[in-house]
């Protein structure tokens, strides 16, 4: 909770990532929080009021998955509207001419991205969702310590850098510092 807290404010790819982890956290938890203090959450080593309110919010992490039917897979309503936030932003961005970095950036991660697309099985996936979608299979990987290969790395690199900079951009957004004029 405080991790994510913190996430959001800093880097919201980076908090996009971690709820998505989340999810899969409560996921392998059997969406049960008894499971999930057991094993997950004494790690933290929270006390009190702290404990309470961790503990509460993964109660109600689980009732949102359960109410929106995501209990096997799938992104929280709350995670699918940060990317559809983001790829409005995105879309704005590549529409001004005030932000050619970020324009060369997509047109260099974009034959990735295209190539990922074209892999996966749900086409009809935003570009953005997509990045996010490569870069948390990334994590999952190094966690795992399973090797990556050299294309998947460059491919990674060069949407990280993307993502990066559209994060920022989301930054100076949410602090009113962004303009497109």
């Amino acid at each position: 909770m405080y991790i994510a807290e913190q996430l959001k404010k800093k880097n919201i790819a980076e908090y996009l990532l971690y709820m998505w982890q989340v999810e899969d956290i409560v996921r392998a938890h059997s969406l049960d929080i008894e499971k999930l203090k057991e094993s997950y959450l004494k790690q933290f080593q929270a006390e009190g009021e702290q404990a309470k309110s961790l503990e509460e919010w993964y109660k109600n992490l689980i009732d949102m998955m359960r109410a929106e039917g995501i209990q096997t897979q799938g992104h929280l309503q709350v995670n699918k509207n940060i990317v559809i936030f983001l790829t409005d932003l995105h879309n704005e961005l590549l529409k001004s001419s005030k932000f050619p970095f970020y324009t060369a950036a997509y047109y260099k991660a974009l034959p990735f991205i295209v190539e990922l697309r074209n892999k996966s099985q749900n086409k009809e996936v935003p570009e953005l969702e997509t990045c996010f979608e490569a870069l948390y299979g990334v994590m999952m990987l190094r966690l795992q310590q399973k090797p990556i290969g050299e294309e998947t790395q460059r491919a990674i690199a060069d949407i990280t850098k993307l993502v990066a900079m559209l994060s920022d951009y989301y930054k100076q957004d949410k602090e009113g510092t962004l303009n497109f004029e």
